[in-house]
Formats: C-alpha cells, sequence, structure tokens
C-alpha cells in the first residue's frame, strides 16, 4: 500500500507527537503507512499526491478564519502551502481527510464561511449522521448517532457549494461533509481517544478551549464517555483509499 500523509501543524512535540500515533492506530496504520510532515517546522517540500494513498490534515493551535493581520508569519506560510495543495486535491477529487483545522481550511479554500458561532469547548459531543452521511461510504460504517471528541474556536457557519452534509450536532451544525466522492472534512477528531483529548488539554490548558473553573467538570465528561465510532471513520478512509 502507498503510505498515506499527514500534514501537521502543531509545534508542541508531545502533541504533535501524539496526534501522529492517534492517526496510525484509528487507521490501523505502521509507521511507514502514514508519512508525518510539520509544516510549522519548515516550508512544505515538494508533494506528489501520485505517491500517496491520501492526505490528511489533524488540527492545529491556528484559526483559518483568524483576521490575516493577526496571523503570524508560520502560519500565513502554512495555509499559503495548503491552498496550493488543496486546489489540486480538489481538482482531482482526491482522496483527502481534514479534521478540526482541516474542515476550516477546506471551508475556506471552498468559500463557505468558517467563523467562531458555533464554537465548541473541549470534550465529548453527540453527532448524528444525515440521510446522506447514512448513505456514504466511510459514514454508513458508523452508527447514526455517536460520541466523539471536539474543542475548537471556529467552525463551518455555512457549507461550500456543492458540500454534502454527513453529520451534524446540537452545538454546531456542521460535523462533517463531503465534497465530490472523496474529498472529506470531520469537525470532530477521528484520530483522539480518552488518552488523547486527555493530552491535549494538558499540552493546551491556557489556550481558551475549555472555562478555567469548568476543568473539573470537562475532565469528568470525558471520562463518562464513550468516544469509539469516529475511529472506524478512519480506518474506513484508509481501507476505501488505501492504494498500490
Amino acid at each position: 500500500m502507498k503510505p498515506f500523509l499527514l500534514l501537521a501543524t502543531r509545534s508542541e512535540d508531545e502533541a504533535a507527537d501524539d496526534e501522529y500515533n492517534g492517526f496510525l492506530a484509528a487507521g490501523g496504520l505502521r509507521p511507514e503507512q502514514l508519512h508525518r510532515v510539520r509544516l510549522e517546522a519548515g516550508p512544505m517540500p515538494p508533494i506528489a499526491l501520485d505517491d500517496y494513498s491520501g492526505v490528511i490534515v489533524g488540527g492545529s493551535p491556528f484559526n483559518a478564519s483568524d483576521a490575516a493581520e493577526t496571523k503570524s508569519a508560520v502560519q500565513r506560510r502554512v495555509e499559503g502551502e495548503l491552498d496550493g495543495l488543496l486546489a489540486d486535491v480538489v481538482a482531482r477529487d482526491y482522496p483527502f481527510l481534514g479534521a478540526c483545522y482541516g474542515i476550516g481550511l477546506l471551508t475556506s479554500y471552498l468559500d463557505g464561511v468558517v467563523d467562531d458561532t458555533w464554537s465548541e469547548a473541549a470534550g465529548p459531543i453527540e453527532v448524528s449522521l444525515t440521510a446522506d452521511g447514512e448513505a456514504d461510504q466511510l459514514f454508513g460504517r458508523v452508527a447514526p448517532r455517536f460520541e466523539a471528541f471536539v474543542g475548537h474556536k471556529e467552525a463551518c457557519t455555512a457549507l461550500p457549494t456543492g458540500a454534502v452534509l454527513l453529520a451534524t450536532g446540537e452545538n454546531c451544525p456542521v460535523q462533517a461533509f463531503r465534497v465530490g466522492q472523496n474529498v472529506y472534512a470531520t469537525q470532530f477528531h477521528p484520530e483522539l481517544t480518552q488518552a488523547g483529548i486527555l493530552t491535549r488539554l494538558r499540552v493546551y490548558h491556557d489556550n481558551g478551549y475549555f472555562e478555567p473553573d469548568a476543568y473539573d467538570d470537562v475532565i469528568a465528561a470525558i471520562d463518562a464517555s464513550t468516544v469509539t465510532e469516529p475511529a472506524t471513520i478512519m480506518k474506513a478512509f484508509v481501507q476505501r483509499f488505501g492504494t498500490d
């Protein structure tokens, strides 16, 4: 199988490595089957899509919808590079999965609306599939309602033209969509486990993903959650698009 490509943007090694390991485990991948490029560390190298089975863009401390003048030089470079890659991905209907920051980037690239209207504090939520989600080749493999982990300051408020809504949530209407047949984006994290989100909370404790006085409640909700279905979506992505 050709490897998949993870384009990461977390500068904190603990969070970056936990994200990588989360995608490995969720996808049932070996390290040689998931090539990682940490874009925050330096310019994107030349990428030949035909060398990979698919591209994954994970979460980030970056927010795609932040005002341009507030973005760092690194964020502006990263988003310019990813815009160029997304142009090829969308034009070719190339296998892609963008999670959290990835859904913001894809929505922005396709001229949908990303803003802070539907932000969600870190923790578990209930996700509900739409009829299109239940019929989808990836999402149709999971239960119509399932728990997932989120934590985001921005979200898709208006779908890009032609996008198919696959999943929704009570406090964030767009939890997943598809463009074409092979380009996917999720607001929730398909790679996160209970241990993984606890690592994120520790690393990003002061980044505003939850109210400081609500920390104990956040931990209690995570401990009481049963989050298994999102990894099934990641595994389905690997099984469907893994190619020789």
